[in-house]
Parts: structure tokens; sequence; C-alpha cells
């Protein structure tokens, strides 16, 4: 059984978060194990509250896991703070982690901040340059680059060429926040660019969609694959999920983190 690690804050609404991670782990078959960084008061209208674990509490869920149990791979989320990046940092270092998945999460989608602004500079020098690949959204890849605008294809990858720069060895640029027909998102990887494309889906209800295409990233790699096979079965997964996304409740929905699953389903009883 492979396994894979989320390091990330706690969502009580569901959506995003530890419980998405979780959700996409046990789609993809690998065995799921969390390092609650942040409790959220969350819901679909947004985040109300956030309270932060200290950084004693977090190193010592990472203690537990890795000593035990081990992991296949790693895939961080929110981390909120500066001290907390830096107790993650030292931890996947000392346990020397394979296959980190950084997801730099920033703003939520209500606009709440997940990321206290002295942290960035902790994230890009620290933990960043220990990934396997980064995954940031175009606004998240503008902030980590100074406040760049990124409006077009070309200038997602020159984004993403110079965030490998930081350190990582691939940077996948998420292109969901621009406008078009079509949702591009661009790999930089071995010196390559590989553009990872999908019909724009016209909904609202896309709440967790970032911790989600992460995480399948990670439990992918956990499994072997290669990072530009990784984030194709990702991409593929993520588009199903928000094609199918679930009107719960009453702001932005959450991913139907099941349905590439019961698309299979369907097309066997077909």
């Amino acid at each position: 059984m492979r396994k894979a690690l989320t390091i990330a804050g706690s969502d009580s609404g569901g959506g995003a978060g530890i419980q998405a991670d979780l959700k996409t782990f046990q789609e993809r078959e690998v065995f799921g194990m969390s390092a609650i960084t942040a409790l959220t008061a969350q819901n679909t209208l947004g985040v109300h509250n956030v309270y932060p674990q200290s950084i004693e509490a977090v190193q010592s869920q990472l203690d537990a896991v890795l000593s035990d149990i081990g992991t296949d791979a790693v895939k961080t989320g929110m981390l909120f703070s500066s001290d907390i990046i830096l107790g993650v940092a030292k931890k996947i270092r000392e346990y020397q982690v394979p296959n980190l998945v950084i997801d730099p999460v920033m703003i939520a989608k209500g606009g709440a901040s997940l990321l206290q602004k002295e942290a960035i500079r902790a994230m890009k020098e620290e933990l960043i340059p220990l990934g396997t690949i980064i995954t940031p959204n175009i606004p998240e890849a503008s902030e980590l680059l100074g406040g760049d605008s990124i409006t077009s294809v070309r200038e997602m990858e020159e984004a993403a060429a110079a965030l490998q720069h930081f350190g990582a060895k691939a940077v996948l640029v998420k292109g969901g926040h621009m406008d078009g027909e079509t949702s591009i998102d661009v790999l930089y990887a071995n010196q390559r660019f590989y553009h990872y494309e999908s019909k724009r889906i016209d909904t609202k209800h896309t709440h967790g969609t970032g911790c989600t295409f992460s995480a399948c990233i990670a439990a992918e790699l956990a499994k072997g694959r290669t990072i530009q096979e990784a984030v194709s079965t990702a991409k593929e997964f993520i588009t199903e999920a928000i094609a199918n996304s679930l009107s719960i409740g009453n702001g932005i929905g959450p991913t139907n983190h099941s349905a590439h699953r019961q698309k299979l389903i369907s097309g066997m009883k077909q």
C-alpha cells in the first residue's frame, strides 16, 4: 500500500484542506495521513476564523507519522505562518521525505488570507527548494514573483520558468483564473513546457480545487508515476470533480471527489 501525507489546514466544511486531500487520496487508492497546521471555522460562505496550531503540535504529528508509518509522498497546503513553514521544512529535511508537492495556499475562495505576508519569504527560501513540484494558481504565482501580472499562456510559461529558480524540480502554474473557453495549466519540468487543457466549466462550485489537484498529484507520485503522468491524471481527476461539483450550502460549493470513479463505473455498466 502506497502512502501519502498531507500537511495542511482543516476545513470544517469538508470541501478543501486536509478533508479534500484525504478524500482524494482514498479515491486514488493510496493510504492517507495528515498533520494539521491550523483549524479553520469554514463553510461555503467563507472562512470565519483561523486557529493556527503550535509548532510543537505540527512537528509532533510529523514525528509520529514519519517515524513509524513513513510516506511515499507529502503534500503541503495551508501553512499559515513562517514559523510553521520553518518547522515543516526542518522535518522534511530530517526524514528525507520523497515526492514533496507544495501547494502555496495563500487566499481562500472567499478572499480570506491563509498565509501571512511575512511567511512568503520563508516559503520561497526554506520550503520550495525542497519541492518536487510547486502548484501555484495565477494569483499565487504572481505573489511569489513580486506581484507581476500574468495574463497569457506565454506569461504563465515565463512565470513557471522563473519560479523554478527558487529550487523546486518542477512548477505547475494553473490557469483557472484566466478567461477563455479552455482552462490551460502550464507545467515546466526538465527544461520543457507541457500544456494541459480542458474545457472551461461554467460553475461557481469550485471550493477546494487547488487542494484536490495537488493532492492527486501527490497520490500519483506516491505510486511511482512521473511528474508529467501525475499532472495529467490530476488534470483529468479535477476536471471531472468540477464538472460534477456539488451544490451544497449557500455559497461556493465543493468539487465532487468521487466523480472520476463514478464515471468509470458508469462506463463499465454501459
